[in-house]
């Protein structure tokens, strides 16, 4: 199996060499892990492309490359040059420092580069590791997703669904805050919501009077729904998350064609 990686906090985060050695163990003796992946971090890029200038592609050791754009672009300038030969039959997206659950996921550099695999019609699937008090103070924060990364890839390449629709299934792979031993186990959750959280500005002059904002985060451990992602890594369990890139309210599409045309 040849297994491109990537992420979104740059070619340097620990996370990627978590990413590399599950990578390698799937990929077996006879496979080969390729990486393209931020020279800097890039963290809360989303699904964004460099629409509008070039991106500079270097090469950083053996079937190792950086490039100075986004997680997406990482995707498209393997499939379409750097392994436009020899494309991956899989792409994994990881694992990133901190949880991609609830409505991370929609700002998420990890996901957007899963989600684009996906349109080029690559199965892929994101991982991302828990932040909390249950492993902070562990010698390798990583440690669940390290050594259930594999186990849970497989599992989800064994028994996972896998389609050819035009916006076909992707997954989102969350790892609990706590230690390896500590994990539950698995559970199959829809994307959450933390309610009465979100991200928000701080405001902050510099010493030259120019005023600036910081983005902030919101509180990662509040509950959410039972079956939600957030809930089951709260509770110890790695969530996995079936997505899709296709954004249509379903839900409501007939009535507001009753109501509309």
């Amino acid at each position: 199996m040849r297994i491109l990686i990537t992420n979104d906090d740059g070619i340097n985060a620990p996370g990627l060499k978590v990413m590399e050695a599950i990578a390698r163990e799937v990929a077996g003796p006879d496979g080969e892990v390729w990486t393209v992946a931020p020279a800097f971090e890039q963290s809360g890029v989303a699904h964004c492309i460099s629409f509008v200038h070039p991106t500079l592609v270097s090469r950083f050791g053996p079937q190792v490359y950086t490039t100075e754009g986004t997680p997406a672009d990482c995707v498209l300038t393997a499939l379409h040059d750097i392994m436009a030969d020899h494309p991956p039959d899989l792409i994994l997206s990881g694992v990133n420092r901190g949880n991609n659950a609830a409505e991370n996921v929609l700002y998420s550099g990890t996901i957007g580069a899963a989600l684009e695999a996906a349109l080029q019609g690559v199965p892929s699937i994101a991982l991302s590791q828990y932040y909390g008090p249950g492993n902070l103070s562990l010698d390798d924060p990583f440690e669940a997703a390290a050594r259930h990364g594999a186990e849970t890839v497989r599992a989800l390449l064994d028994h996972g669904h896998w389609d050819e629709a035009d916006y076909r299934v992707f997954y989102n792979v969350n790892f609990p805050p706590v230690a390896a031993g500590d994990v539950k186990g698995r559970r199959v959750s829809c994307q959450g919501f933390r309610r009465g959280t979100g991200f928000s500005t701080v405001p902050h002059t510099a010493p030259n009077g120019r005023r600036f904002v910081w983005i902030a985060g919101g509180d990662q451990t509040r509950e959410t729904a039972a079956d939600s992602d957030a809930q089951a890594n709260l509770d110890g369990y790695i969530s996995i998350t079936p997505l899709r890139a296709d954004l249509t309210a379903h839900d409501v599409l007939a009535d507001l064609k009753a109501r509309l045309e």
